[in-house]
């Protein structure tokens, strides 16, 4: 036999209001655990992809650095590896060294500007990337426990009504409805704090991804406009020595 404050007797005995708000509380801890186990899941991805980069610095010519960023058959979905590439392809176009020398706009800013500019770029849709879901779990945070208070409210003035309708007041005829009530904003709470804690959690991470991504640009750019020259085509790897300083 369920219990008169179980949960079942609450779903039971609620309105069609009652019974939306634990449908929609229930639809966005689903959402938010779905969003936090995907997110760090790709975080844990990333954090092995980042150690690589010494790697890539111990390799004798780009191709095998490259190479040691990323597999061809894991280059997808790798900032390092994608990063590395743009660079690559920014320094031989802005040099017209992809075979194509027509005269372009490009041609009047300096090769520093153009390869930080091409960084720069891939960096930022990589963090719109890494930063896609987290406005679902801010939303959740902030709104489950009104939703919560919205369903408590409205289960005490069904509550209410209901002790009016008796003509009389007792605890054991407004503890049960009153108790019910209450049960809504602890689930708009159970829904809103792994969301917060999970967003807050993941901003930190991002920004240590983040970190590293930077540091591994700062390098590259150093790499491409500075001490080195780049022979090939693009997108086949190219091999790279060392130029030589007047």
């Amino acid at each position: 036999m369920d219990s008169p404050f179980g949960f079942t007797h609450l779903w039971t005995q609620g309105d069609w209001v009652a019974r939306t708000v634990i449908v929609v509380l229930l639809a966005m801890s689903v959402v938010t655990w779905i969003v936090i186990g995907i997110k760090a899941a790709n975080l844990r991805r990333h954090r092995g992809q980042a150690r690589g980069c010494e790697a890539f610095w111990h390799s004798v010519d780009f191709a095998e650095g490259l190479a040691k960023l990323a597999p061809p058959t894991q280059a997808t979905g790798n900032p390092f590896h994608a990063l590395a590439l743009e660079g690559h392809r920014a320094t031989d176009h802005i040099l017209h060294r992809d075979g194509d020398t027509r005269r372009q706009l490009h041609d009047g800013l300096d090769v520093s500007d153009w390869v930080t500019r091409s960084l720069r770029n891939a960096i930022d849709d990589f963090t719109v990337r890494l930063q896609s879901g987290l406005g679902i779990l801010a939303s959740v945070g902030s709104t489950a426990p009104f939703v919560g208070l919205f369903g408590t409210v409205w289960g005490i003035y069904h509550a209410l009504l209901a002790i009016g309708a008796a003509g009389t007041v007792s605890i054991d005829r407004v503890a049960g409805p009153i108790g019910e009530a209450l049960v809504m904003t602890a689930l708009g709470l159970a829904v809103a704090i792994p969301a917060v804690l999970g967003y807050n959690a993941l901003v930190r991470a991002h920004k240590s991804v983040l970190h590293r991504l930077e540091r591994f640009a700062n390098d590259l750019h150093a790499y491409f406009v500075t001490g080195t020259r780049i022979e090939g085509e693009t997108p086949r790897p190219a091999r790279v020595r060392a130029a030589a300083r007047a």
